[in-house]
């Protein structure tokens, strides 16, 4: 796509706008680092253009402090405070975390109740961004339906747009998204006994 030219242009009756302004599924997997940092990112984009945006942390503990979130906060009272940019609502469905099964298998009524909350306000169109943070595990691990999800990402109404990550995206969820990104790992600090650290991951 050199300078962001389209490779091809479908015979689809659609104009340059309509078809630039269809909503979008995105999803960001695979075993490398970055998958929600880069969805976060697209988060402030939205925000910067007055997007509602509504994120929906599967999975991950309701105790665990994001950097992200912390900044999406924020965000979300500078929109109430001045105007500026978008309304943001964070919610978190489930404990534990994402790696390690045999420590979150209470979670799965939490990411079941979290997807019907996202099925509720995508037909609602509440907002105009949804990031989906670590959403591919309850369907890998059954306990949601990834051929629901799929059906209802297909037929969301209006403009909204979807983010979803995690490792191992579901091949159907794959063949339905729009655009989607696999993060692979070349080197990462955890290999030579590194653990995490405050600013890079969290």
């Amino acid at each position: 796509m050199p300078q962001g030219q389209p490779a091809s242009v479908p015979d689809d009756g659609l104009t340059t706008r309509q078809r630039r302004d269809r909503p979008l599924v995105v999803v960001h997997t695979g075993i490398g680092k970055g998958k929600s940092t880069a969805a976060f990112g697209l988060a402030l984009r939205g925000w910067a253009q007055g997007w509602p945006i509504g994120v929906f942390q599967f999975v991950k503990s309701a105790k665990w402090k994001v950097g992200e979130e912390a900044a999406l906060r924020a965000l979300g009272r500078v929109h109430a405070e001045t105007g500026a940019g978008g309304p943001v609502t964070w919610n978190k469905m489930g404990e534990g975390w994402s790696w390690v099964q045999r420590q979150i298998s209470d979670s799965a009524e939490s990411a079941r109740e979290g997807w019907e909350q996202v099925k509720r306000d995508l037909a609602a169109a509440t907002y105009t961004l949804y990031l989906l943070d670590e959403f591919t595990y309850p369907m890998k691990w059954g306990w949601v339906d990834t051929a629901e999800v799929v059906e209802v990402l297909r037929t969301r109404p209006g403009r909204q747009h979807v983010v979803i990550t995690g490792r191992d995206a579901p091949p159907e969820l794959i063949e339905a998204a729009d655009l989607v990104t696999e993060m692979t790992k070349v080197k990462h600090p955890m290999d030579a006994g590194q653990k995490g650290q405050r600013g890079i991951e969290w």
